[in-house]
């Protein structure tokens, strides 16, 4: 049975009253008074209570107190035992989370129920339902200008170990050999050749201990012929092949090895470092984290957050007109998923939530035009630098440097501002520009222009190239750089994210514990960003 406490009758003694004023008065007006004037009532829990009954069953701890631990414990980056511990004796969590009665029902939870209450909440998402529910309410409280926003991704490393090839093997045949041993121990002795169970058995020694790098290759091969013996032989074990041990075993032999040859004695090689998939396994214990080329295994968190480009002022003057940089969207996804998707998703939740912005920064990897393009059917202007500018561009004249009409896309003149002998466009949309020979033979700039030394002085190009070139020739301007300035400022907040709250590293693996950390951490700056204005 739910249970929802009424936070609307007034109390006639107040329970914080043994407080001094000037205690008192940092509770209030602290990011703590925050949190319990504002927040605390616009927890969703209307979400939570449908995991429960309202008539049967014990009552649970009080939905709204336990939203309000896991947003803190994340805030200060807590383990489950020290939550526990804040909970039951810290006043200014007593004070935040408006827990006025000294009972145990009310002041104490056991770690297990932390841990129930954290898995149901993974599963409803609240993690999401939190962060747009809160921000908003900052948002409107703040009024915080959405107009111009800037994106971003930063990496995060989950609670696990950074595996070598072989380790990543062994560790893996080792899971496997663990669980059917414990499972299935009559058919584990029966199936399995001894020698194979012996060479896993122990972790620091045996057959994989103490690897010298010129028995490195002839021990990763054996572990190759290894696992592709326990994959053959319990294939068609029905149990075993549901097993998630299995699964990954499957996935690793998918992943790092490739098999030659059929027959009774096939061979198995094994895949070059180079060419192994991005999204192959990185360690058994977290199989969801990813891998990126530029910051190693994990997950990467994508961040849109707001920003002023004017100073509000200094002294007293600033603390009044003080607006909060507040981050509007955040998502999670292994390291080895490509930012170019990334606005579209940012664009299109804050544009339901009604904090879609006019104006977004970004880097590079956002810039595709195609991304550009789909930002401004959403009237918004995407702002970011190109992407593979060509290598041509020193070297002479381009499609760049020539002038073209903006609306119907038709090229008006070259460089030199020679106006073109003959255009046309083709079936696909493509462009077909030619220009006059004798004025190309006496242009002087023939010597390094791809028109003057292109075969019949014609250029080709389509609607997507012209916009590039535009958009590179808009990057040379003083406009775009006063603009593109501000992007660096989201640098500064994965930085404090990092520092401050704990966001590099976590003390969770798995894609849905991960999200659940990084999105109530991020949340949880957004309070105390509010509440320093």
């Amino acid at each position: 049975m739910y249970r929802i406490d009424s936070r609307l009758q007034e109390l006639l003694i107040d329970p914080f009253g043994f407080l001094g004023p000037k205690r008192k008065k940092l509770l209030e007006t602290g990011w703590s008074g925050l949190f319990r004037k504002s927040l605390l009532e616009e927890v969703p829990v209307d979400t939570i209570k449908a995991c429960f009954s309202g008539i049967t069953g014990r009552p649970t701890k009080e939905l709204r107190m336990v939203s309000g631990v896991m947003i803190l414990q994340h805030m200060f980056d807590l383990t489950d035992q020290e939550t526990v511990s804040h909970l039951a004796f810290n006043i200014q969590w007593h004070y935040i989370l408006d827990l006025t009665t000294e009972d145990d029902s009310t002041k104490y939870i056991c770690e297990r129920t932390l841990r129930n209450y954290r898995r149901k909440m993974q599963d409803l998402h609240l993690e999401d339902i939190l962060f747009r529910v809160l921000t908003d309410k900052l948002l409107k409280a703040f009024n915080v200008p959405t107009q111009k926003q800037r994106l971003d991704s930063t990496h995060i490393h989950s609670d696990m170990k950074r595996l070598r090839r072989l380790n990543l093997f062994q560790e893996t045949i080792r899971l496997f050999l663990r669980e059917f041993e414990k499972k299935e121990p009559g058919q584990f002795i029966s199936l399995l050749p001894d020698e194979l169970i012996k060479r896993y058995q122990k972790q620091t020694s045996g057959y994989f201990g103490q690897v010298k790098p010129s028995e490195a290759k002839e021990k990763l091969d054996q572990a190759a012929r290894d696992l592709f013996l326990l994959v053959e032989t319990c294939k068609d074990q029905e149990p075993i092949r549901q097993w998630k041990s299995y699964k990954l075993l499957q996935r690793l032999m998918s992943d790092q090895c490739i098999v030659v040859g059929q027959g009774e004695d096939p061979k198995i090689e094994m895949i070059e470092p180079k060419e192994v998939a991005s999204n192959a396994l990185q360690n058994p214990s977290d199989p969801d984290a990813g891998y990126s080329g530029h910051k190693g295994q994990g997950y990467q968190a994508q961040l849109m957050e707001t920003f002023q480009e004017e100073d509000a002022g200094s002294g007293e003057e600033a603390g009044k007109k003080a607006i909060p940089n507040l981050v509007t969207y955040v998502d999670v996804e292994p390291a080895n998923c490509s930012d170019s998707d990334a606005p579209a998703r940012a664009i299109a939740e804050t544009k339901e939530r009604g904090c879609c912005p006019k104006e977004l920064l970004a880097d590079t990897a956002y810039g595709s035009d195609e991304n550009v393009q789909k930002a401004k059917e959403e009237d918004v202007e995407l702002i970011a630098p190109t992407m593979g500018k060509p290598k041509s561009k020193e070297e002479k004249l381009i499609l760049d440097d020539c002038n073209f009409n903006g609306e119907t896309g038709e090229m008006e003149s070259c460089y030199m501002n020679k106006p073109p002998l003959q255009m046309r466009q083709t079936e696909s949309g493509k462009w077909i520009v030619t220009f006059a020979d004798e004025i190309c033979q006496q242009c002087e700039a023939k010597e390094y222009c791809s028109i003057g030394q292109a075969k019949d002085h014609t250029l080709e190009y389509t609607a997507k190239q012209r916009r590039l070139a535009e958009r590179r020739v808009q990057e040379e301007s003083e406009e775009f750089r006063e603009k593109y300035r501000y992007r660096s400022g989201i640098e500064g907040l994965n930085a404090k994210l990092k520092r401050k709250l704990k966001l590099g590293r976590l003390r969770v693996r798995g894609l849905a514990r991960v999200r659940f950390a990084v999105i109530l951490k991020v949340l949880s700056w957004n309070i105390l960003q509010a509440a320093k204005a």
